[in-house]
């Protein structure tokens, strides 16, 4: 039967899912089903977590991948924790040297390639939480990756889109013909449906879990990857694998109208969620589809983004010193809003960068939760794929900056300012449930979105996901999706925006949502823009 699995005529509407002995929410049914069997096999909801993670490098790797880096907010019995598993900026890196080839590092090849922390996020959640062996939870992925697979409509989109910009930059880097080789079998990208196998990729995640990762940071594969980057004449050595540690570190809050809302501290953007909902607090909201609520949102936002681009930058650096109690304080927030009009204002922030990045969540039976995020920044990466293994080599390092003393300065160990963030939400002490939104600089603008549009509008969790996006780009410009109502576009033209309308939602952002009701059921959300799905135990 012949069919385009990118055409549908009619909407469809997605019901709220209902569970009480766990959950698992990602952008695939192959994942969610991994993390699925782990909570069967008697794994908790960190188990799950690392096995959908696992399982999204191999059927997601537009998104995602075993080089690249994720962050975690988990909620373990009635405690919440934080992990950050980026990496940073090989020993050996030049500012002087990388000038030379431009004012901005390059995101194809292996300029931008810093130490990937995904492997060691995994383990550690495994050793720190986990009952079952990291060993154990990576099989399903493993699995999933020897046998084959068909590849999801949304993924072959990607796969396509760069396959095409990765042909434009071959001449310039022939290092991307490892991407061609791993990921184009028959010299062309794979359409929707069509089965893909990676057997490298299956033997990686194996070692990687018999090892506990030690293998990827000082063994046979940190061999390999050295050996890589120095044939192709990249930075990353062996000897900057072997420092790799992920950080715990102490999430961040702000309450919202009575819910405690989580994130991540820098060197993520999660502060700018937090920021924007502190400035939201201070404007009075109309309806859910007014444009005084959108015009509000909006400027919150870009204060918020404004402020975010100035400051944020790789705490662990000695140079930087930035005070977040400051930036999350309700005085800042009243201090930067009053200067909000009716009129669009134009802040002129840094540019915003496009992205690559899967989100999920997973919750189990005693009531543990996972808000989970992994990336290899734009899309597959920088296009280098370390032969033999199957391992896409992020391209994080792009977002470094190269003058003097910003920030974010490139420096040798340094980590670079990182757009993907979970969120969490609680109230009163008790957990509330994970979300998040994936999509480079979209993220906490879906964040705040998303949770105004539960807080304030008392949308449920997929109303919330469903709502018509927005997406603020620099200056005066906004970007909305082709659902966004036309008359709330108009009036927002004539504030000034600067409103530019979408043909398409892949690159708007892709969530998940799990909250637990007072009687420990959960319900659950997933994306309609993409190939999302929700299992439930």
């Amino acid at each position: 039967m012949k069919f385009d699995p990118y055409m549908y005529r009619y909407p469809s509407r997605r019901n709220l899912v209902f569970g009480k002995n766990g959950v698992v929410a990602s952008a695939s049914p192959l994942a969610s089903q991994a993390g699925l069997d782990i909570l069967k096999k008697g794994g908790n909801a960190i188990d799950a977590a690392v096995a959908t993670a696992t399982a999204l490098t191999v059927v997601e790797p537009s998104g995602n991948g075993i080089g690249g880096d994720c962050f975690a907010i988990i909620w373990y019995e009635g405690k919440i924790y934080g992990i950050n598993a980026s990496g940073f900026a090989p020993e050996n890196i030049s500012r002087e040297e990388l000038l030379e080839k431009g004012e901005e590092i390059s995101l194809y090849g292996l300029d931008s390639v810093t130490v990937p922390g995904a492997p060691g996020g995994w383990a550690a959640l495994s050793e720190r939480f986990g009952n079952l062996s990291l060993s154990e939870t990576v099989e399903p992925a493993a699995t999933i990756a020897e046998e084959g697979f068909p590849v999801a409509a949304n993924v072959a989109a990607l796969w396509k889109r760069y396959y095409g910009i990765y042909s434009a930059q071959l001449e310039k880097y022939p290092v991307l013909k490892t991407w061609f080789d791993t990921y184009c079998p028959d010299g062309r990208p794979l359409k929707a449906g069509e089965l893909f196998k990676a057997p490298n990729h299956a033997k990686t995640l194996r070692e990687i879990g018999r090892t506990n990762a030690e293998s990827f940071y000082k063994g046979e594969i940190a061999e390999a990857i050295d050996a890589f980057s120095r044939e192709n004449g990249g930075y990353l050595r062996k000897e900057d694998l072997a420092k790799y540690q992920p950080e715990w570190v102490k999430p961040l809050s702000t309450n919202y109208k009575g819910y405690d809302v989580w994130q991540l501290p820098p060197n993520g953007i999660g502060v700018i969620v937090l920021m924007a909902l502190n400035n939201l607090e201070q404007m009075e909201l109309q309806g859910k589809d007014d444009v005084e609520t959108y015009h509000a949102q909006i400027e919150a936002l870009k204060l918020a983004f404004e402020d975010g681009l100035e400051f944020i930058g790789d705490p662990l650096d000695e140079g930087l010193n930035v005070d977040l109690e400051q930036l999350l304080s309700k005085e800042w927030a009243k201090e930067r809003t009053s200067q909000v009009t009716d009129e669009a204002m134009d802040p002129k922030p840094g540019k915003l960068p496009s992205s690559g990045t899967v989100y999920f969540s997973v919750a189990d039976k005693d009531g543990n939760m996972v808000s989970f995020i992994q990336s290899c920044y734009t899309g597959f990466g920088s296009g280098a794929v370390v032969p033999d293994y199957g391992i896409s080599l992020h391209n994080r390092g792009n977002q470094f900056s190269l003058k003097k003393d910003h920030p974010n300065e490139i420096k040798p160990g340094k980590r670079p300012y990182h757009t993907i963030i979970p969120g969490f939400l609680s109230q009163d002490g008790k957990a509330v449930g994970p979300f998040g939104v994936m999509g480079g600089p979209l993220q906490p603008q879906a964040h705040m979105q998303v949770v105004s549009s539960m807080v304030d509008f008392h949308l449920n969790p997929q109303g919330a996901i469903d709502a018509p996006r927005w997406q603020w780009t620099s200056g005066k410009s906004v970007q909305l999706e082709p659902s966004f109502p036309f008359h709330i576009a108009e009036a927002l033209k004539r504030r000034g925006h600067n409103i530019q309308l979408l043909n398409e939602t892949i690159m708007i952002g892709r969530g998940q949502i799990i909250l637990q009701q007072d009687d420990g059921v959960y319900v659950a959300a997933t994306e309609g823009r993409t190939d999302g799905y929700i299992v439930v135990w």
